[in-house]
């Protein structure tokens, strides 16, 4: 199944106002910030969107927002996984028209056994006939989607991608290596994109591209087009953003970024609280060394 999910990816955060309520304001400048920065696709509801704080009903009230602005000039992906898949299959359903795939993270907190996950999966791909980036986090899920697992899972005709976020480079070498020809990687860590897609993944799903879409596009395009050298140097240029944005976890630091930017501002909701003044500091002089 042919997709356009290369290159930039951008899990959007979503953005709030001081009263918790979404800054639909915010979440306008953030979109038309990707459109102008140079993002290949948008990511709606991801883990960076602050999916397990929201309603249904605010989850679709984003994804139609995003959708408007966007105008379908961005390819939208939307995040709907979860630990229940016949839950999953029914919040399917009720997905609007426009939407140009699904990001589905492997089941959490109940561990499945990879022959679970890869029922998990043929059931949502038998539930619709969207395009799907499966999507894998050991560190938030307690589980590890094995390259065995993927390589099964990309022979699904609407399986189209994996968002490799282990950090395992021998498995993601594996699943490259063995994987079909029209079966995508993606890296799902900023810090370690510009290597892997030296390696032969073909884009990222990012978190930093929110506040720093033009640097953070410029940087996979360069990879993408085996310009080393270019690549390379910027990829060290935004090394040290990569860390202090992640240092006191995610969303936190990338909306401090945004606020810097005059985005949005680094409202979250809880259990999540903002970066302290310290980190703060550290990432507005990053950013405006960035900007300049």
């Amino acid at each position: 199944m042919n997709h356009n999910f290369r290159g930039t990816g951008v899990a959007l955060v979503t953005p709030f106002n001081a009263d918790g309520t979404i800054d639909f304001n915010g979440l306008t400048k953030l979109v038309e910030l990707q459109i102008s920065g140079g993002t290949d696709f948008l990511v709606v509801q991801g883990t960076t969107g602050e999916s397990p704080v929201l309603s249904q009903e605010e989850k679709m009230q984003v994804l139609q927002h995003v959708m408007e602005v966007n105008q379908r000039q961005l390819p939208v992906v939307y995040g709907l996984g979860g630990n229940n898949t016949k839950e999953v299959c029914e919040k399917i359903k009720l997905l609007p028209k426009g939407v140009d795939g699904l990001l589905s993270v492997s089941p959490y907190y109940n561990k499945p056994l990879q022959a679970g996950i890869i029922a998990h999966y043929k059931e949502i791909a038998r539930c619709t006939q969207l395009p799907i980036i499966l999507y894998n986090v050991p560190g938030r899920t307690s589980s590890n989607v094995s390259a065995a697992t993927t390589l099964a899972l990309a022979q699904i005709p609407n399986v189209v991608a994996m968002k490799e976020a282990s950090g395992d480079f021998d498995q993601i070498m594996e699943i490259l290596k063995n994987k079909p020809k029209d079966f995508s990687v993606l890296s799902g860590d900023d810090a370690i994109t510009m290597p892997l897609i030296s390696m032969g993944v073909e884009g990222v799903i990012s978190v930093v591209a929110n506040a720093l879409p033009e640097r953070f596009s410029s940087m996979v395009s360069r990879s993408l087009n085996n310009e080393m050298y270019h690549a390379k140097k910027e990829h060290f240029e935004l090394f040290d953003m990569i860390r202090l944005l992640f240092t006191e976890g995610n969303p936190g630091g990338i909306k401090e970024a945004l606020a810097y930017r005059k985005i949005c501002e680094n409202h979250m909701r809880l259990p999540l609280v903002p970066v302290s003044e310290g980190l703060r500091a550290k990432l507005f002089a990053e950013m405006k060394t960035l900007l300049t």
